[in-house]
């Protein structure tokens, strides 16, 4: 399987969450995928999430509720180790859907609200840190050129 070619930033969507054109960073130095999450509430089996931000772009307020979640123990750079909740969904890059686990936590102080990490890439795509916005042009290109 070739691999795609993907900058450092792009635009990707996340249907299943109901965000669409939400700034991603590249992060080959973390192993999970980490997202913005304004609120958790953990009710009997469930969590509900509330992806919300007035400083990250196209995050209005959605609401989903999680039946299916885990735990799981996230090392940051300066070996900070913090649990968080993680999910699974879905991401499109290149007009493809994927499956992607992601990490809950609040991003509002960080610039990007999304960190895709090795878990994802691995397999899929190259990293050119030259680039930017590689899939979310191609997709804009698609839109502009019907053939």
């Amino acid at each position: 399987m070739s691999k795609k070619i993907i900058g450092r930033v792009d635009k990707v969507d996340f249907p299943k969450l109901g965000l669409y054109h939400i700034d991603v960073k590249m992060d080959t130095g973390a192993y999970t995928s980490a997202i913005h999450c304004s609120e958790i509430i953990k009710e009997n089996d469930t969590l509900r999430c509330i992806f919300n931000s007035a400083v990250h772009q196209n995050f209005g307020k959605t609401e989903i509720v999680f039946h299916n979640y885990r735990h799981t123990n996230v090392k940051s750079s300066n070996g900070y180790k913090e649990n968080r909740y993680k999910v699974k969904s879905e991401v499109i890059f290149f007009g493809k859907t994927y499956k992607i686990n992601l990490t809950l936590s609040t991003r509002d102080d960080m610039k990007f609200p999304v960190l895709i990490g090795r878990q994802f890439l691995k397999q899929k795509f190259l990293v050119d840190v030259d680039l930017e916005n590689v899939s979310h042009l191609s997709r804009q290109y698609e839109y502009s050129h019907p053939f």
